[in-house]
């Protein structure tokens, strides 16, 4: 139950990084910008190495369903645009993908 808490938290300190990025490149932010966006990223690093996962190849592959799911957040409440319909069916399918690649290792015959 603690992997969902550090892939969300992971999820937002990945975005975040990568939108004080955006915002300096994209949007004409001071590159001052860079530095939060540094720290939020390194911290994204190191939460994501808290998941109990045998291969941080497995880790890796399920977080990327929390994080499409966090991003279409970062959207509408960060960003103030309305997620389509087909946005949220798309991360429906992430979600579970994630799931299968989470718990598939405790049903195979391994």
């Amino acid at each position: 139950m603690l992997n969902y808490l550090w892939f969300f938290l992971a999820a937002l300190f990945e975005i975040a990084g990568c939108y004080a990025f955006w915002s300096w490149l994209r949007m004409g932010k001071s590159a001052w910008w860079i530095v939060p966006g540094l720290v939020s990223l390194v911290l994204f690093a190191l939460l994501l190495t808290r998941v109990e996962a045998a291969y941080a190849g497995r880790a890796y592959a399920a977080y990327g369903g929390i994080y499409v799911v966090a991003s279409l957040f970062w959207l509408g409440v960060v960003e103030r645009a309305r997620p389509l319909s087909t946005d949220w069916i798309g991360a429906a399918f992430c979600v579970v993908g994630a799931l299968i690649i989470l718990f598939g290792p405790r049903f195979s015959a391994s």
